[in-house]
């Protein structure tokens, strides 16, 4: 029997990528009509006490400390390097991304904000984890540092990782990340931006080294044209350096680290998690963050997973017309017209009344495990049913979730049905009143998609549905600039 725990699984058609292989990006078999995502499964079981240690370890490092849940640990191990070997790998890279950056990754604080739950007037517990002054001032280099791990591991079976430029489509906190960890690495990396890309951002990739390529929207051209130039420079040969899922399933155990200090630190303090508000753009943030606090769960180190929700702006909500689709489909309606995706929340309107997000919860409540994998495995094989690119050009000012599609929406989508949750869509005021309450009440310079989950928590707060008994979480995920 193979000594590796994990392996890279198709979520659409059930592919497993060989264990030797040392590209395991993308499912061969995506066609554009299934959801083909490759994502990191793990026995949990067969070291089930040497995984748990890994949760109460003191090590700073969270590559260093939950390095035995990473796909890329443990094909490294199989392929016959040593853990004393790869730990070195992981410091000496950490020494290299400190000369980029000035810091190196180490767990962030995740705790009470009494002031801030005070000027919000929410009697609950609230929680946040502060991701602002984490690698290039947000969560996002977790995603990029996961991966280059996994490309600096394989250099040696597949000398050519080293060699092949590296792409992303972003402008804001993902592209400054992949910048950092690119040229910590000494890696040429393609940015595709918008043409509207912050001159600021722009410079500073520059500064990093990166190419940046503008990208005008195409006549009749569906989605975000900085995603499409990424999709043809991926189909020329570049690597996928992204956190999109679905074009590089390794990118997501990066970021799964922010989840397993989560429940770290939870048990550290003997504390509970009953709910948890994601900011969702392009969902791999939530993504990972569900993936790790499952693995909590089955691990018996958190009594449940808890309720998910997702947070999209008004502006772009993608995330939560699938919700709809698959609820929908759900409650029986395999086809279902506008009066019965309304009569489970439908947003027709830019932001919902707080009446809509009372019939949710109570719709989120009574859906059945066994109801909600069978409508995934469905909305999984159907994508275009559920998944599609938003009609409009968004705009708003949390503009790191503007994504065209959420392109990890199933997993989050699953994520909410099995823990009770759904999503929110927040207006401008929202997001500002929000950011305001934050910045003000905590004094961690957060931006406003950043403090965009705390947007989610409050329109559910004026809907009367946080009780004082509970203990929220919500996460600070980028820098104001």
């Amino acid at each position: 029997m193979s000594a590796m725990l994990t392996s890279m699984v198709c979520s659409g058609c059930g592919y497993t990528a060989p264990a030797g292989s040392a590209r395991p990006f993308r499912c061969p078999n995506a066609n554009g009509k299934a959801d083909h995502v490759l994502r990191r499964t793990i026995d949990l079981e067969r070291r089930h006490d040497e995984l748990r240690a890994a949760f109460i370890d003191g090590e700073p490092d969270p590559f260093i400390r939950y390095r035995r849940l990473m796909h890329t640990w443990n094909a490294a191990i199989e392929r016959g390097m040593t853990d004393a070997e790869y730990i070195d790998l992981v410091r000496r890279f950490e020494r290299n991304v400190a000369s980029v950056d000035g810091r190196w990754f180490s767990v962030t604080p995740f705790g009470r904000q009494p002031a801030l739950a005070a000027a919000s007037g929410l009697d609950a517990v609230l929680m946040v984890k502060d991701e602002t002054a984490n690698v290039s001032g947000s969560h996002k280099a977790r995603h990029f540092m996961g991966l280059m791990l996994w490309l600096l591991a394989m250099e040696h079976s597949d000398p050519e990782l080293a060699r092949i430029p590296l792409a992303i489509a972003s402008c804001g906190n993902a592209a400054l990340a992949a910048a950092v960890v690119a040229r910590a690495a000494g890696r040429p990396l393609d940015v595709f931006v918008p043409v509207d890309a912050s001159t600021a951002v722009v410079a500073k990739l520059q500064e990093l080294g990166a190419r940046v390529t503008h990208c005008p929207r195409k006549p009749h051209e569906a989605g975000d044209p900085s995603y499409l130039r990424f999709r043809e420079a991926v189909a020329a040969g570049e690597l996928p350096f992204t956190c999109q899922g679905n074009e590089n399933g390794l990118v997501i155990e990066g970021c799964q680290t922010l989840g397993y200090e989560i429940a770290s630190q939870l048990i550290a303090a003997e504390g509970k998690l009953d709910r948890i508000f994601v900011q969702v753009g392009g969902g791999a943030l939530a993504s990972a963050v569900i993936a790790a606090l499952e693995d909590a769960v089955k691990l018996g180190l958190l009594p449940r997973l808890p309720r998910i929700h997702a947070v999209q702006t008004a502006s772009a909500f993608p995330l939560r017309r699938a919700w709809d689709h698959v609820v929908a489909r759900i409650s029986g309606d395999a086809s279902p017209s506008e009066a019965a995706l309304a009569a489970v929340g439908f947003p027709g309107r830019a932001c919902e009344p707080a009446e809509d997000y009372q019939a949710m919860d109570e719709i989120a409540s009574r859906i059945e495990p066994g109801e909600a994998e069978a409508a995934m495995r469905f909305a999984v094989a159907h994508r275009a049913q559920f998944m599609w690119p938003w009609e409009t050009v968004p705009e708003s000012i949390a503009h790191g979730i503007l994504d065209d599609e959420t392109y990890d929406w199933a997993a989050v989508v699953r994520g909410m049905l099995l823990s009770g949750g759904y999503p929110i869509v927040v207006s401008e005021e929202q997001l500002t009143r929000a950011n305001t309450m934050a910045v003000e009440s905590t004094g961690i310079a957060v931006d406003h998609t950043g403090s965009s989950g705390f947007a989610g928590l409050l329109e559910l707060q004026g809907a009367g549905l946080i009780e004082s008994d509970e203990s929220i979480g919500v996460l600070f995920t980028g820098r104001k600039r």
